[in-house]
């Protein structure tokens, strides 16, 4: 008997047959296991060259050590623990029933594998080494993983998976041919499928949700919540700016995201990570008001400003017309450049619309506010021209005082249609300063101020009856102009032009230079009336004035005559009725 069975008296009644049947079930036990029969066994005892077994039978059992040893030689069992074992009739030891626990477990493992192969159950392996085409995976049994079945996506480095205990299912399972086929990515799929379907069935929008970063693009970031991806654009990344999602995750990150928009049947999750944290515009208010100096970095320029940024998350725009006091700025990158940081001041602030407005010419006083104690109206000032418009030119005078140049004003003589016909872009010119509205922010200028007016002059020098000559420049229906100085236009209305003349083809042919008399002249409407003098009344007018210049030149002599003459000695006054010396010359004159 063995070390563990105990010794008891045995009884034995009267009756044989009933002795025999009890002895028989005393001794049942005894009798030698089937072949091929697993038995459940009790480690007694470890010694170097094996394993001391209990499995019930008259002899103690023995498990060569090989069988119960890693590949690094540590002993698997310890004395009290349950083995399962096997009968190993090929061979003999004196003392001990020779067990083999290799092929219980062999057989064992089939068994475990068969039921796992027919009811799709997931078994437990170990990766032990690289073969052609895959790995070798120890699940009781050698089974082989093909690199295709070792994950969910192409694994390149297999060999990380050497030395893991993983789960697998079996795909294929032949005993005869000792063939065993595995897969783990068919477990992973199951798990995922598993854990979506819970996602799925708990997910809400506004959830908060962990999960890890699994592919990056230019657009966003999909995260694995366990089972499903959702996507987290780059937009919600951060209420700051970002360039590119690696700038601020890595793929196998983990992130703990909120659920924007959740569709159920299209199974389409929208992430937000900055909705994690306060939204800073709903604060913003607090920390800037109008007036404010600020210093922010400047994280773009476009054509029409610079976006600053004051925090993460809040930026404030620098209009280009917010720059400068000048009006010559074509683009703002003149000014400012991304990544440079700039003092302004703010100028509005809205929160709802998520809007700052800065200025940087706010940090310099307005030229405008002391524009009427540097300039006086009628002064000569120089400047640039800056623009030239339809309706006339504006002439930058100092930085950020433009002044209006309007087409009326450009000359005294010529009809201007349009200011380039006498000024160009970016000409220095002067200009006299015709007036002054400080408070619109607007400057009158004149250039033909700096003339003295043709008309002016015209009419200070001539009079009603003066024969002056002129030239024909262009003919109405009711006269012909003549022009008498430059910029000084006469009208001859066809009343005043002889009728022989009149009958002609053409009447006056224009360009020619004839001989006028002024009849009408009105200065505040520049208006000149003019008769034709023709070659007779020219050759009276000239007699006349000859006649007139005489009699002039007689009246002056005799003038001259009595003033060189001695003045008469007093005399008595005359007696009544008699006459004066002055009389006399008086009725001798007559």
């Amino acid at each position: 008997m063995t070390g563990n069975q105990e010794d008891r008296p045995v009884e034995y009644p009267a009756n044989g047959e009933e002795n025999y049947e009890r002895l028989l079930d005393d001794y049942g036990h005894l009798e030698p296991p089937a072949e091929g029969e697993v038995m459940m066994g009790h480690v007694l005892e470890v010694t170097p060259e094996g394993l001391i077994v209990d499995v019930g039978l008259k002899q103690e059992g023995f498990v060569p050590i090989e069988q119960v040893c890693t590949p690094e030689g540590a002993v698997t069992y310890q004395p009290g623990d349950s083995i399962e074992v096997m009968l190993d009739r090929r061979r003999e030891m004196e003392g001990y029933v020779l067990l083999s626990h290799e092929r219980a477990s062999r057989i064992r493992a089939w068994e475990t594998l068969d039921k796992a192969y027919r009811e799709g159950l997931a078994v437990s392996g170990r990766v032990t080494g690289r073969v052609k085409g895959g790995l070798s995976v120890d699940v009781g049994l050698p089974a082989f993983m093909p690199s295709t079945q070792s994950d969910i996506r192409p694994l390149h480095n297999l060999d990380s998976l050497i030395g893991a205990d993983i789960a697998v299912k079996v795909l294929k399972l032949n005993r005869r041919r000792n063939n065993i086929v595995v897969s783990r990515k068919a477990v992973m799929e199951e798990e995922i499928h598993s854990r979506k379907a819970t996602l799925l069935e708990h997910l809400h929008e506004g959830d908060l949700v962990t999960g890890v970063v699994k592919n990056l693009t230019e657009y966003g970031a999909f995260i694995d919540l366990g089972g499903i991806d959702g996507l987290l654009h780059v937009s919600d990344i951060s209420y700051g700016r970002v360039a590119h999602p690696r700038d601020v995750l890595q793929v196998g990150q983990e992130i703990t995201v909120r659920v924007l928009k959740f569709d159920r049947e299209k199974e389409r999750i929208s992430l937000g990570l900055k909705q994690v944290l306060p939204d800073p515009w709903e604060t913003v208010a607090e920390r800037y008001q109008p007036g404010m100096r600020v210093v922010g970095r400047v994280v773009s320029v476009t054509d029409y400003g610079a976006f600053v940024e004051l925090e993460p998350g809040v930026e404030g725009l620098i209009h280009i017309s917010e720059m400068t006091w000048s009006r010559r700025m074509k683009h703002p990158s003149k000014v400012v450049h991304v990544g440079d940081n700039v003092e302004s001041v703010v100028l509005d602030v809205r929160p709802k619309d998520r809007r700052i407005s800065l200025g940087i010419k706010q940090l310099e006083p307005d030229p405008w506010t002391t524009v009427d104690k540097r300039y006086s109206v009628g002064s000569v000032v120089e400047g640039r021209v800056r623009k030239l418009a339809d309706f006339g030119a504006f002439i930058e005078i100092e930085e950020g005082i433009d002044g209006l140049v309007h087409v009326s004003d450009l000359s005294w003589t010529k009809r201007v249609q349009h200011p380039s016909e006498i000024l160009k872009k970016g000409q220095v010119v002067q200009a006299v300063i015709l007036g002054i509205d400080a408070p619109n922010r607007r400057l009158s200028l004149g250039i033909k101020q700096l003339q003295p007016d043709a008309w002016e002059t015209f009419f200070r020098q001539h009079a009603i009856g003066d024969i002056v000559r002129g030239k024909l420049t262009r003919a109405a229906n009711f006269g012909v102009f003549v022009e008498l100085a430059p910029g000084v236009e006469g009208l001859c209305h066809n009343s005043e032009i002889p009728a022989e003349m009149r009958k002609q083809s053409p009447p006056l042919p224009m360009g020619q230079e004839l001989k006028f008399k002024i009849i009408k002249m009105n200065e505040a409407e520049k208006r000149v009336g003019l008769t034709l003098v023709t070659d007779e009344d020219a050759r009276e007018l000239e007699r006349l004035g000859d006649y007139h210049r005489q009699a002039a030149e007689a009246t002056q002599h005799i003038e001259e005559a009595l003033q060189a003459q001695p003045p008469a000695p007093s005399a008595a006054a005359p007696e009544a009725g008699e006459t004066t010396h002055e009389e006399r010359e008086q009725d001798d004159q007559s």
